[in-house]
């Protein structure tokens, strides 16, 4: 499978909460590079991390631009996150269930028909300001 085709199967299992199927497409090796903090490194970490987010967001990804470069290995996405803040994280604001939309990127690299890392980049002070309105 191209590595476009597992990126977007990746994003539909992402919007559609199927974690599972989204990571079936990851490596067991995954580097996670977060727009905030250390990278994360291993499926278990990476599988942590996804269930954390989870308990913490309730996100959908609209409006996604997909880009891939000559030899297709990696894929840069564009995107807008259209979330709810459900549970507090240390060192941000409460949460109470306040929506937000922000826009975002990733970049991803894919070998072997398997994600073997994501970076994502997003406006961290824009949404705080978003949950804090």
């Amino acid at each position: 499978m191209a590595a476009l085709d597992v990126v977007k199967n990746y994003y539909d299992c992402f919007n559609q909460k199927d974690w599972d199927g989204m990571l079936a497409l990851v490596s067991a090796d995954i580097r996670h590079e977060p727009n905030q903090g250390e990278a994360r490194i291993g499926l278990e970490k990476f599988t942590a991390f996804v269930h954390h987010m989870d308990e913490s967001y309730d996100e959908k990804l609209t409006d996604m631009v997909f880009f891939t470069e000559p030899a297709g290995n990696r894929v840069a996405v564009e995107f807008v996150v259209n979330g709810i803040y459900k549970k507090a994280e240390d060192g941000l604001p409460p949460a109470t269930h306040q929506t937000y939309v922000v826009p975002a990127a990733a970049f991803l690299e894919v070998a072997n028909g398997k994600i073997t890392r994501v970076t994502t980049y997003y406006n961290l002070p824009l949404w705080i300001q978003a949950v804090s309105a």
